[in-house]
């Protein structure tokens, strides 16, 4: 199995680093031993080998891309190119160059889809606008939080969605609700106050409380603006 930094837990190992003693979760969620950190790590790491096979294959596959390729191909390998990047931002150890590697594919890759579009201003622009959504994309990714939740195969579970928001950083919690449709966010917000009141009806666990105002807040900000008199 490859080697990897202990100091980057992958998604599964972070989860239960996570629950681990926090108050927000049931005793039974947080009373995380040591070897079920082992097993998530053995799990991180086993995903971490798999991806690394798959990465080298598709990495070819873009390398031996020919001039005259069917564009439905090109963009094939660009869409498994930008589902990689999602997926080395959930995995164990340092993967800096993998992420790397693939801005530096996706990039060839569309300025060739450039160079195809020539002077078709409305393409150009289509574009554009598809790479700056492509970079907040994966500046998304990089938060433990949105590569968590975001995983095909994510460790975190439907009803431990509310704690667990509730026990992120205001920064990352803020940056990461751009996830979740408005729906989900009335969703969030409603669950999370009956969660809180039932769990804490003292409020004494006031950073949790201070992170529901903060999504609530952000419900609001949503909201469209009432038509002036």
């Amino acid at each position: 199995m490859n080697s990897v930094s202990m100091n980057r837990p992958g998604v599964r190992e972070s989860h239960l680093l996570r629950k681990r003693g926090n108050p927000l979760f049931d005793e039974s969620r947080r009373d995380v031993r040591n070897e079920d950190l082992a097993q998530a790590r053995l799990e991180d790491g086993l995903e971490l080998d798999s991806f690394m096979e798959q990465f080298r294959a598709l990495v070819q596959k873009a390398v031996d891309l020919q001039p005259g390729t069917p564009s439905e191909t090109v963009l094939e390998i660009k869409e498994a190119l930008d589902q990689s990047y999602q997926q080395a931002c959930g995995l164990p150890g340092d993967q800096q160059q993998v992420k790397a590697a693939i801005k530096k594919l996706v990039a060839s890759i569309m300025q060739a889809v450039r160079a195809g579009a020539g002077n078709d201003s409305f393409a150009q622009q289509q574009l554009t606008e598809e790479e700056i959504a492509r970079e907040t994309h994966y500046a998304l990714q990089e938060l433990p939080l949105v590569s968590a939740l975001t995983h095909p195969d994510s460790p975190i579970a439907a009803d431990e969605l509310v704690p667990t928001l509730l026990s992120e950083a205001d920064d990352a919690l803020i940056a990461a609700l751009v996830i979740f449709t408005h729906d989900q966010i009335a969703a969030i917000c409603h669950d999370a106050r009956a969660w809180l009141e039932r769990k804490d009806p003292q409020q004494t666990l006031s950073d949790a409380w201070r992170r529901l105002r903060l999504i609530e807040d952000y419900y609001r900000s949503l909201q469209p603006a009432s038509p002036a008199n």
